[in-house]
């Protein structure tokens, strides 16, 4: 009788669900900006879903929190089991399974699928537990899931778009559900970190991306899109892969990959509007720098391999400065490698230079890059190079021994983002800590695999003294009694604040200014108790809290400097900032708990 009464009661609930418009229930920040708008209550913006289908949407699934009015209300009863658990509890079950997996990969896997199927509780154990999961769900393990993208593949994520779809572009952002995205991370797959072209395998990282723009920065996770564009590979391997869930044919390059890039770029404003975040990540030397000079004045997208890590690096250098004692300006620092990483750090300390008074040129000429043929000096043979390295040409005779270039100019600070594991060797770190009371030594290549030393090396081989970060981590270190936190120089410090900035705050264009300032706001929360035990950043538990201030920093900033659009100003801009952010507490689904709109 009781049942049927509920059932009864349900069945009149619902009956008046589908009359309410979800446009009218919303959830306005206290601030006025309609364009950031969310759904109030997710069972009423899915009014015509329910029973199996509620928990096989993991936008909606609550598992076994679904409480028994909502149970019987939703036409969920019968179908979990008789047992209510909080989130919490929920949590205890997942960081169990977690820990019981045999391998990182497969501790990958079943985050993916808790993500796909529990959307909420993938978010609240991954921003609760951010030092356990993000080696996992980012960097060093999902480059591995990149590479075992096939095996691993269970759902689809985001959108794959071929070349064989030029023309359609538009068509296909339509079949998106979400109408109102606001931040897209897009991949041709050519260089995933230092993995090489793993083509539409490389769609592990727009959604890790994603992921951490979530459960770090706060942005809602129906605002973000990852996007892979599929132009072919020219990994012969991937070619014979039975399981390669991409075109296997050679890369599509010239006018037509242009065209096909450029007509993507126009469907995304067209689709979601020019204020739309279009985050470039993984694309070849060649076109990281070109699509970034050719749409940065036009659309809202930066390139993180070029932006994100320059803005984390400085960031370390910067913290780094209350180390060794010395300005900024009195460094010298060595780059092995030329390509995105190390040019875009190489140009952001060079405009932070100019701010400490000196010229361009100036700061430039203390800045030395290698590249694949060695020393990038005038006098080098096999002819002129090219793009960005011309900026960091000296007047020098041409070395190509590490070694060698290391005992010739003495640097300060020897910073390694050329995949080449293990080029920091034990004569250049030796070399280093005896030209230096204590050498900055940044070994950002990642995976771990591909790192240039290890923390273990560099502390030992300095005795002790290195002022040292990576670009994956390490564990503790203990030399001579002291413990050494080595701190991980990991882009995720830097954009999910920018995002978060940049999409509250209306940013059209995302100029270098605005990643000088989010690296010097994340150097500014390291406290002399970090820096004591070796970290040149926050600890990763810090993270959310790091972004928040990122983004309330670059929130000031873009207002004073006429660069937001988003109005009327906000007079407590954390506040502001903080009304956007993703809640990963459940909804509560019982009708007497509604916001029912007035009409």
């Amino acid at each position: 009788m009781a049942l049927n009464l509920a059932s009864q009661t349900a069945r009149n609930v619902i009956s008046k669900i589908p009359q309410i418009s979800s446009v009218s229930i919303r959830q306005k920040s206290e601030h006025g900006h309609g364009g950031h708008e969310e759904p109030k209550r997710d069972l009423i913006n899915h009014s015509r879903v329910r029973g199996i289908d509620i928990l096989r949407n993991p936008k909606l699934n609550k598992g076994t929190a679904f409480t028994l009015k909502e149970r019987q209300l939703m036409g969920l009863h019968g179908l979990v089991p008789p047992c209510v658990r909080t989130m919490e509890e929920q949590t205890i079950r997942v960081l169990t399974n977690f820990s019981k997996r045999s391998s990182d990969l497969d501790r990958f896997i079943y985050l993916m699928a808790l993500q796909d199927r529990n959307e909420k509780l993938f978010y609240k154990v991954l921003s609760d537990n951010v030092e356990q999961m993000m080696p996992i769900v980012y960097t060093p393990t999902v480059g591995l899931a990149c590479q075992q993208y096939g095996v691993v593949f269970r759902r689809p994520r985001g959108l794959f778009i071929s070349i064989k779809d030029k023309g359609h572009i538009y068509e296909i952002l339509c079949n998106w559900p979400e109408r109102n995205v606001k931040a897209i991370v897009v991949t041709d797959g050519e260089r995933i970190l230092g993995l090489g072209d793993l083509g539409a395998y490389g769609m592990g990282i727009p959604v890790g991306k994603l992921s951490l723009y979530t459960a770090l920065g706060g942005i809602h996770p129906s605002k973000c899109l990852p996007i892979l564009l599929d132009v072919g590979t020219n990994n012969k391997k991937l070619h014979e892969d039975p399981l390669y869930i991409g075109r296997a044919q050679n890369r599509v390059t010239g006018p037509e990959y242009d065209e096909f890039i450029d007509e993507f770029m126009t469907a995304v404003a067209k689709r979601y509007g020019y204020s739309c975040l279009i985050q470039f990540e993984d694309f070849g030397n060649h076109n990281a720098f070109r699509f970034l000079e050719k749409y940065r004045n036009k659309y809202c997208t930066f390139n993180d391999d070029i932006q994100g890590t320059a803005a984390v690096a400085a960031a370390g250098v910067f913290a780094s400065l209350r180390i060794t004692g010395k300005k900024l300006t009195d460094n010298k620092f060595l780059f092995l490698g030329a390509g995105e990483a190390s040019i875009g750090i190489a140009n952001l300390l060079a405009l932070a230079m100019t701010e400490c008074g000196i010229s361009i040129e100036e700061a430039r000429s203390k800045i030395w890059l290698i590249d694949s043929k060695g020393l990038l000096v005038k006098t080098r043979p096999g002819g002129a190079v090219s793009g960005h390295k011309k900026d960091f040409l000296k007047d020098f005779k041409h070395l190509t021994n590490l070694e060698e270039i290391v005992n010739e100019l003495k640097p300060t600070a020897l910073i390694g983002a050329a995949a080449m594991p293990g080029a920091f060797n034990e004569n250049v770190l030796r070399s280093m800590a005896k030209f230096n009371k204590r050498p900055v030594i940044f070994a950002l290549s990642n995976p771990t695999s591909m790192s240039e030393c290890t923390a273990a090396e560099a502390y030992t081989l300095t005795e002790g003294r290195a002022v040292f970060a990576s670009g994956s981590p390490f564990p503790p270190f203990t030399l001579n009694g002291k413990t050494f936190h080595s701190g991980q120089g990991n882009n995720s410090y830097i954009f999910p604040g920018v995002a978060l900035g940049v999409v509250t705050c209306g940013v059209r264009h995302i100029s270098e200014s605005i990643f000088l300032r989010a690296a010097q706001k994340l150097a500014e929360q390291v406290t002399d108790d970090n820096l004591a035990e070796g970290r040149l950043y926050p600890p990763l538990n810090q993270i959310q809290d790091v972004s928040l201030k990122i983004a309330t920093g670059l929130a000031e900033y873009v207002y004073k400097n006429g660069m937001a659009s988003a109005y009327p100003e906000p007079t407590d801009k954390e506040a502001y900032i903080r009304s956007f952010m993703y809640d990963t507490d459940y909804e509560c689904f019982e009708p007497e708990t509604w916001d029912w709109p007035d009409n």
